[in-house]
């Protein structure tokens, strides 16, 4: 396998979030979050961009915006199960080589971070993506800032990970890395994620990514220059209102 000659960029997106209701749908400067974020995949230009709808609130939301969307099962458990069975909806013999989970979540995501993620696969030892970046200070103990243990070499921009947590590791001098939810799958690696259950690392950790690693399925991380902007909770949503106040688009 060589570098993703024609990725698919698909955001998965539902009404039912739990801290923030109708989330996708939320006002930012007159744009729903949503759209925002489907810009933004857009402008990156790294493949086609697909909205994988939980909704029809939402499908109608990006169709009335330009867009492409998809509807797909309301009751799938996880972000990424709407992401592969939307690609096996629009893509079933496989002719987009690697899919990008873009968050729904994300409203300012930039060009460069969307293709950052791809990077890793690259190289053919890495079957699954992610980003990372130096943590802050401030956030080192924060259980809801995610660390992922890196082999990385100096001066290297792509790392494998060796383990996510919620903990403060690795423990002892030197730099943490803060990690964040995108990711890019070769598209075999994608079905067997997808079908393997819950690990028991995932389980006790709260994270998705760990069941790729419990299956042995490589990941590779590409170092980005600053952190994302996510939102997840009112608090979140108001600090991008207040951010985003004077750009409409």
């Amino acid at each position: 396998m060589t570098a993703p000659a024609n990725p698919i960029v698909i955001i998965p997106a539902r009404l039912a979030a739990t801290r923030l209701p109708d989330k996708p749908l939320a006002d930012i400067a007159g744009t729903p979050l949503i759209v925002r974020i489907w810009r933004c995949a857009v402008v990156a230009d790294v493949g086609r961009v697909v909205v994988a709808c939980g909704d029809a609130g939402i499908k109608a939301a990006i169709e009335a915006a330009g867009g492409e969307a998809v509807m797909t099962d309301p009751d799938l458990p996880s972000g990424s199960d709407r992401v592969a069975a939307a690609a096996e909806t629009l893509d079933p013999e496989g002719a987009h080589d690697v899919v990008v989970n873009l968050q729904g979540d994300v409203p300012e995501i930039d060009s460069a971070t969307l293709r950052a993620v791809l990077t890793p696969l690259a190289h053919p030892e890495y079957q699954m993506s992610t980003v990372a970046t130096l943590m802050d200070p401030s956030l080192r103990d924060d259980p809801n800032s995610v660390k992922v243990v890196l082999a990385l070499a100096d001066g290297a921009a792509v790392g494998r990970a060796l383990y996510f947590s919620r903990a403060t590791v690795p423990s002892g001098d030197g730099p943490l890395y803060h990690h964040f939810g995108l990711y890019a799958f070769r598209r075999a690696a994608l079905r067997q994620f997808v079908s393997l259950p819950p690990g028991s690392l995932e389980t006790r950790e709260r994270l998705e990514q760990l069941r790729a690693m419990e299956a042995g399925i490589p990941i590779g991380v590409a170092l980005i220059d600053r952190p994302l902007r996510e939102v997840n909770t009112p608090e979140d949503l108001e600090r991008e209102r207040s951010l985003l106040a004077d750009s409409p688009d």
